[in-house]
Order: structure tokens, then sequence, then C-alpha cells
């Protein structure tokens, strides 16, 4: 066994601390702080990018090796069940997207999806219309139903949250859910102006962002913040996750930005190119 002198003990015990220590110290405030602002849901390489846009200069490795030791992780996403009712329709709108799922400029296309939320007592249903170039969340709703209302609703929300900009050559697609098939709803699209796309049967890709945005928001908040006992509840924490979404959550897909930062650096470039 190892002896040491008493000497060397007391003088390591009234050695001041390394600035190493002292640097990981106020490092792992900042990683706590970052972690803790944006859902509990940052791993190691978003929380580097948050603190590089706060010019807090260190390496992803030493902050994945402070989250390690302050015992804190990243979300990590699950799969889930399918809650799609196929629409019982002989002539359906044609697949104008086929697994393209990027766009150019804002307005262009918007992908549309409907997930369950696991309730005391019953589901609440939440709905999402996403803008794929920018997965910017511009509508969404929170319901005790699936009737073709919810979809409906986050659909209005869309279309009244990008009131100002044109929606001429805007494609509109879903999978073949029943909600999105409806008369109803297809008249509103055609009011809008907006062209209808319907994913293809048996691909299980048909609407993969719009179900990659499902996922994240199962990871992100329900899984995480549950359980959930009312539909109010779930609408209120959607609320603060779809705003935390669109103007606060790093997306490497944005270059790092926020969706809502990426579409103001393209219309502040298109505003100099007309002006050119």
């Amino acid at each position: 066994m190892l002896q040491f002198a008493p000497s060397t003990y007391y003088d390591n015990k009234t050695r001041p601390p390394s600035r190493r220590s002292v640097t990981d110290a106020e490092l792992k405030k900042e990683i706590s702080r970052v972690y803790e602002d944006n859902f509990e849901v940052y791993g190691a390489e978003k929380i580097w990018w948050q603190l590089h846009r706060e010019a807090i200069s260190c390496g992803r490795d030493r902050v994945a090796r402070l989250m390690r030791e302050l015992g804190i992780f990243g979300a990590t996403r699950q799969k889930t069940k399918r809650t799609t009712v196929r629409a019982k329709k002989d002539q359906l709108p044609a697949d104008l997207v086929n697994r393209n799922f990027k766009a150019t400029e804002p307005n262009r296309l918007w992908v549309n999806d409907l997930t369950y939320v696991p309730i005391w007592g019953g589901f609440a249903y939440t709905a999402f219309v996403i803008d794929a170039f920018s997965q910017r969340i511009v509508g969404w709703k929170v319901s005790a139903s699936l009737e073709t209302g919810l979809a409906l609703d986050a659909l209005e929300m869309a279309i009244w949250s990008r009131r100002s900009e044109p929606l001429k050559g805007l494609v509109h697609h879903s999978d073949r859910g029943s909600q999105y098939l409806a008369v109803r709803y297809s008249t509103r699209l055609e009011e809008a102006g907006i062209a209808a796309s319907v994913g293809s049967k048996g691909d299980s890709y048909d609407n993969a962002l719009a179900e990659t945005i499902n996922g994240l928001y199962k990871t992100e908040l329900i899984r995480r913040r549950g359980p959930w006992r009312t539909v109010a509840q779930v609408e209120q924490a959607t609320a603060e996750w779809a705003a935390w979404w669109n103007l606060r959550r790093l997306h490497g897909s944005c270059g790092r930005m926020t969706p809502a930062e990426y579409e103001a650096a393209w219309h502040a470039a298109h505003a100099e190119e007309k002006a050119a």
C-alpha cells in the first residue's frame, strides 16, 4: 500500500485550486444555465454552439466532459406509433414532394402531421404546420379530439401567421390522414390558393420531416415534462415549446441559427438583391 508523509497530505489540502479547476467550475455554471434555459434537452453539441454564440470560448469535448460530471445529458428520441387514420378515397391529391422536403425560400412547402399525448383518463392530440424552409412551426393546435377541426385550426393559425407574406405557389404536404382530406380542409386550402399534396401509399418516408419534428416534440417536451393531467396543461406547455423552437432553439439545418433568425437572414438578403 502506498504511504504518504503527513506534510504531503496537508500541502495538498491547503494548495489553492488549479486554474483549470477554477475555469471548469465557471464553465459548469454556464453549461447548466444554457441547459436549463433550453428545456433541458440540449446535448453537448448544441450547448457548445450556444456558448460560442455568447462568445464563451471552449471545446466541444470539454463541454461533453463537464456535462458528464454534472450528470446532465441531452434528450434522446424513441420510436412512437403512428396515429394516422387513412382516408377512404379513390381520388387523392398527387404527391408533389416525392420525399424532397427542402425549400429554397419561406412559404414554398408546408408539412403537416398529428401526434398524441397521453393524459389522465385519455389523450390529447397535437397538430403542427411546419415551413420546410426553416423548420419554423407556423401553426399548431392541441385538442381533445382527432376530428378535422384540430388540423383545420392549426392551418388557420399558419395562414394567419403568414398573413403579410404571399402564399402563391405554396404546397401543403400531409400523409393520407382523413383530417387532411376532409372537404372542409380541402376547401380552405383552395380558398387560400394553396396546392394540396399527399404522400404515396405504403411509403414510410411520405411525411418524414413532419414526423421528425413530432418526434422531437415528444422527446424534448412530452416525455421529459410529463405526466400530463389535462388538455389545457398540454396546450400551455406546447405554446411555450413552440415559441422556444422558433425563437431560441438552434438548428443545424439552419446553420446553427434559430428558424426566426434563418428566415430574417433570407429576407434581408432578398431585400438587398431587390435593391441592387
